[in-house]
């Protein structure tokens, strides 16, 4: 059957497609107009200078601009043409949308005023709502587009390019420049195309006054009528909550209608209390609208207008004075008020049956302030009260809007139960009864009544626990189009005449949305996604809030904000949804996320606490004691005297509150705050904050390590290894307890960081404390060493400082005992070790390159020694033929000193070994000492690489063998590489005398070494042997017993020197041959004794005893 004419405007349906068409539109001006204010984001043409005379060329001419006869001003145009039209095709189409909706919109509104519609919030909702809705989206779209600067530009460059390419321009285009052009002033012409619709706009904002009124009432106000208090009236608590409809953001509607300002009190007073509540009104998200300075400017260009001129400006400074104030105690209130509200309701979450809907008008509420304090925050930047735009208690709110959220969210079964029960008991009933006393009821309508009350009744609990999918979209729908049925001028049945009808369903529409529409009307009420548009907001409110040691617990609150971020887009700009979406989860969430640096930060005295107990630190506190005992006067001026480690914990009273005490409340605050939730949802990205804290203090213990080192390359300047240690050992232990605190895996942490410590760089690649070390070792220590400044002592196991007068020298004992190489193992563990191994093996190798070269330099004269050395004559003549001869011994020398060194810090990585695990310890040893000189060499290396591996001394050393057969070239063979390595013994053992003439070839019996570390000659000459001729496979005891030959020969042949300059340290240089022979497993004192007699060496180390004596005699 034919409907009448009043069924076929289709308002409902318009309304609701134009309303979200409307919302797409105008995101995708905001899209445009955030792209071409940015010079990182705008098309590249329009920052292209070739391009400039061609913009200013269309501005100007816009919009009759020739593409054909100006090729002189477009030549850059027809160039980029096809690149134009591909780029900003989505922007001019953009545009053409604009305005299509605009005349969408025409047609709509006309239509409503020729059917005289009637308009009532409390009664027809649904349409008076979408109604306002659809003239602010229209409002803001058509300002939005206003203020798009490069609007021509676009518009104007677009057409060009597609005249140039098709021939003529784009059909569109005549009345979309039409339309920009009319838009430029774009208040003028909104005024005057809402003329004609001034009445329905007034009618339906004066409907709102009750509602504005009490929404914008004063926090004074709010206590007094106790707003959001369930307990107030215990008798009431189970009764359920009912309003009109949450009420609606007000906004500057009365602008478009002006005239009603004059001829209306009511209109009047309305205007001015929503001027006199912000300064600034939202357009949509970051872009707002000054809005006494742009109706105080519109209304001064309008003749007659000056007493409203006069009004603005009242209500300018009403606001200036009073609004922040009004706002900051509306936000107090709402904290106190939400806090006992999810209070009761956590204990008793049944009542969010009854009171869902006092949850919902608390969490919008606290929407509207919170959105309020953004937007002023953002743009309110001179004011005599900054505190106003500045909340540092903000996020208890935000968390307390979490919380509500939540128990929305957890207990949705609970009030879906209660409203089931509600809509088949009691909305069903009463809808029977009020429809069946209505007068006048068409059959559309009677049918569509006739639904709503078939369709309620029908509802089960069983519906319920079988978890069915509600849907009551039609039933909304069907309602909305019965108002928009019944609230035109002809409609045989008038839905004003019968206003508790119009209450009733608008009530029964909210109990349908507790079963379906949930989710949907927790993010209507509490979306806070405006917060992902203002950045700097966002964090300073952050930064006020970690300030603030009372709400350190409600931090979590502004990361759980950006889980709202994904309900700020739509679909009609899906590439805003990628660029949001990235931007939030790679760049916004570390700085509002969890507080990761502030455990660490806040911590501080707790690291350094430990660290009072060193030893370099006991030095004042002996010195005050020993003037005490010697009855000294202490200096007047000096250092301030310090507190004894442990001072901190000291008390006379427990209620006294120390800084610790301050520290560890902070600690448990932030930890409650991260500890909150296991994990929430940004963009589709599952953020844990746990993992999240986790990965950030991954990053900042490997700093704080590299740190602790205090490693200065320049100066080479670093900390003991054992003071590193001690506050490794700090952090480490905060980190466990911090671990108690909060869900993070503190272990996996530890593990982590020290094993990126071993490695040469980090996670980061930043270098890490074994690079550091090695570095230091080998540049600051041996270095050292190797110019004689350093001293390798065996009697103190340490390399030691040499005085020298001029010049400053760390103590380098300091950095090179037994316990600073324990603690250098534990620091840089087996891994760590292994790198200054093989980094160490590396400056040997180049050593040896070296010597090789040398021998090679002299192959023929050393030939000839070792087959003359029995022959003193010919001796005689061969010596003073070989070149270089000191040179070989200072680099054998350099590398026995590195080879101490690394054998000082294998010796500390066993101890490390063996305390850590000596299970595992145990096995090795013995394995290692069932290596025989039988057993196979690849079995032989692999067990000594393994005992290496844990510290272990080995007979051949598994590092130098790989080290030195990795030296092998392509163009020697194996024989000559042999000859080299016995000539390179023979070379160094002819050597030896010359040693004798150096006056720092002296040995100490304090030190048991000598002065120029000849001492080290002993390892060097034996491991580099044992590893050499363990690559040619050859008898290693043979070759050192031929070198024992060959040195005893040359260093007997000293006593038959009559130059005393050159014997002058016979007796100290004699006594390296029992060095050599302690050195090595493969030669005895019996071996030394058939070439080199004992009598020798006792008499050696009797003279230099005898000599040392004398030299500490008292002279005369």
């Amino acid at each position: 059957m034919s409907l009448p004419s009043i069924y076929q405007h289709k308002f409902a349906e318009k309304l609701t497609i134009l309303n979200d068409r409307g919302k797409g539109v105008l995101i995708r001006m905001y899209n445009i107009k955030k792209t071409c204010s940015d010079p990182r984001s705008k098309p590249a043409f329009f920052t292209e200078k070739t391009m400039e005379p061609s913009i200013k060329y269309i501005n100007k001419k816009f919009p009759n601009v020739d593409a054909r006869s100006s090729t002189q001003h477009l030549g850059p145009v027809h160039k980029e043409k096809a690149e134009i039209i591909k780029v900003l095709n989505s922007y001019y189409q953009s545009f053409v949308d604009v305005m299509e909706f605009r005349d969408h919109v025409y047609e709509l509104l006309n239509t409503i005023d020729a059917s005289q519609c009637y308009f009532d919030i409390h009664v027809n909702y649904d349409l008076t709502k979408n109604y306002l809705d659809l003239v602010v989206t229209y409002t803001s779209v058509i300002l939005l587009l206003s203020r798009i600067e490069d609007r021509k530009a676009l518009i104007g460059m677009y057409n060009c390019a597609h005249e140039m390419i098709q021939g003529s321009g784009d059909p569109s285009y005549a009345r979309l420049a039409q339309m920009v052009l009319e838009y430029d002033t774009p208040l003028k012409k909104l005024t005057e195309e809402f003329g004609p619709h001034s009445k329905a706009v007034t009618s339906a904002l004066l409907s709102l006054h009750f509602l504005f009124v009490r929404r914008n009432q004063s926090a004074e106000q709010w206590r007094s009528d106790q707003l959001l208090s369930l307990i107030s009236n215990s008798a009431t608590m189970l009764s359920p909550a009912s309003s009109d409809v949450v009420s609606l953001a007000f906004r500057a509607g009365f602008l478009l209608c002006h005239g009603c300002l004059s001829s209306n009190p009511q209109c009047l007073e309305l205007w001015k209390l929503g001027l006199q509540g912000s300064l600034y009104i939202s357009l949509i998200r970051d872009d707002a609208l000054q809005i006494h300075k742009v109706t105080e400017e519109f209304f001064g260009s309008l003749k007659g207008y000056g007493k409203r001129v006069a009004d603005v400006k009242e209500c300018k400074e009403h606001a200036v004075a009073h609004s922040g104030q009004l706002h900051r105690n509306r936000r107090a209130f709402l904290r106190n008020a939400v806090r006992e509200l999810e209070a009761l309701l956590s204990d008793q979450p049944g009542l969010l049956g009854p009171k869902a809907l006092c949850v919902f008008v608390a969490l919008s509420l606290c929407r509207d302030e919170v959105n309020w304090l953004l937007r002023h925050a953002e743009h309110v930047t001179k004011t005599k009260t900054p505190e106003d735009y500045a909340d540092s208690h903000i996020a208890e709110l935000l968390f307390l809007m979490e919380q509500l959220r939540t128990l929305v969210h957890r207990h949705g079964p609970v009030i879906q139960r209660y409203h089931v029960q509600y809509l088949a008991r009691f909305d069903a009933l009463l809808c029977a009864h009020l429809f069946q006393n209505l007068t006048v009821c068409p059959e559309e309508e009677s049918i569509i009544m006739s639904s709503f009350v078939s369709t309620l009744s029908s509802l089960t609990l069983k519906q319920v626990d079988k978890k069915e999918k509600f849907d009551f979209s039609g039933l909304r729908l069907d309602w909305f189009r019965l108002q928009a049925y019944t609230s035109v001028a002809k409609a045989p049945m008038q839905l004003r005449e019968s206003p508790d009808v119009g209450r009733v369903m608008n009530l029964i529409m909210f109990h349908s949305k507790m079963l379906d529409s949930l989710e949907e009307l927790v993010v209507e009420t509490s979306d806070l996604s405006a917060f992902c548009f203002y950045v700097r907001p966002f964090e300073k409110l952050f930064a006020l809030t970690m300030e603030e040691p009372a709400m350190l617990r409600f931090t979590i609150a502004f990361p759980l904000i950006c889980s709202h971020f994904a309900h700020c887009t739509h679909s009609m700009c899906p590439e805003e949804v990628r660029g949001e979406g990235t931007l939030c989860v790679s760049g916004g969430l570390p700085n509002p996320g969890p507080p990761s640096r502030q455990p660490l930060t806040h911590s501080v005295p707790l690291f350094l606490s430990p660290g009072k107990l060193l030893p370099k630190h006991c030095a004042s506190t002996i010195s005050k004691a020993r003037n005490k005992k010697a009855q000294k006067q202490p200096p007047k001026k000096g250092e301030p005297e310090r507190d004894k480690p442990g001072a901190e914990s000291q008390r006379k009273d427990r209620i006294v509150v120390t800084n610790m005490d301050k520290l560890h409340q902070m600690l448990s605050e932030l930890s409650l705050s991260i500890n909150h939730v296991p994990s929430f949802t940004v963009f589709e990205h599952t953020v844990t904050p746990s993992e999240y804290l986790s990965s950030h203090l991954e990053t900042r213990l490997n700093r704080s390590f590299v740190l602790m080192a205090s490693y200065n390359q320049a100066t080479q300047e670093i900390a003991r290894p054992s003071e590193v240690l001690a506050g490794l050992r700090s952090y480490l232990a905060f980190i466990q307890s911090l671990g108690q605190f909060t869900c993070m895996d503190s272990s996996r942490i530890i593990r982590n960081v020290l094993l990126q410590q071993t490695q040469p760089l980090d996670s980061s690649g930043e270098q890490t404390l074994t690079t550091i070390y090695t570095n230091w070792y080998l540049e600051g220590l041996l270095r050292q060493a190797s110019t004689g400044a350093i001293v390798l002592s065996p009697a103190m196991q340490a390399f030691i400082s040499v005085p020298r007068e001029g010049e400053q020298s760390f103590s380098a004992e300091e950095f090179s005992d037994i316990s600073e190489m324990r603690a250098l193992a534990e620091l840089l563990g087996p891994y760590g070790m292994k790198f200054l191994s093989d980094n160490l093996m590396w400056h040997v190798t180049s050593q040896v390159v070296e010597l090789k070269k040398l021998v090679t330099e002299n192959m023929d004269v050393l030939v000839q020694i070792r087959s003359n050395f029995y022959k003193p004559e010919q001796m005689v003549s061969l010596l003073p033929r070989l070149t270089s001869a000191d040179n070989v011994l200072k680099r054998m020398t350099i590398i026995g000193e590195i080879l101490s060194f690394r054998s000082m810090a294998q010796s500390g990585l066993c101890e490390v070994f063996s305390n850590r695990c000596p299970f595992l310890m145990g096995p090795i040893e013995c394995l290692k000492d069932f290596v025989t000189p039988d057993t196979d060499i690849k079995v032989t290396l692999s067990i000594f690489e393994l005992a290496t591996a844990a510290g272990i001394a080995c007979d051949i050393d598994p590092a130098l063998v790989t080290a030195l057969s990795n030296l092998k070239t392509d163009s020697s063979s194996p024989e000559e590489e042999y000859k080299s390595a016995c000539l390179l013994l023979v070379f160094v053992a002819v050597s030896l005398p010359l040693l004798a003439s150096d006056p720092f070839s002296v040995y100490s019996i304090e030190m048991d070494g000598y002065s120029n570390n000849i001492h080290c000659l002993a390892k060097a000459i034996i491991h580099v042997s044992a590893a050499l001729f363990t690559i040619h496979g050859k008898n290693i005891e043979t070759h050192l017993k031929e070198f024992l030959l060959l040195a005893s020969v040359s260093l007997l042949q000293l006593g038959q020197e009559t130059d005393k300059l050159h014997s002058k340290n016979r007796e100290s240089i004699s006594l390296l041959m029992h060095l050599i022979v302690e050195e090595s497993s493969f030669l005895t004192v019996d071996m030394l004794e058939t070439c080199f007699p004992y009598v020798l060496l006792r008499n050696a180390y009797r003279e230099v005893h005898r000599a040392f004596l004398l030299n500490k005699l008292p002279a005369h």
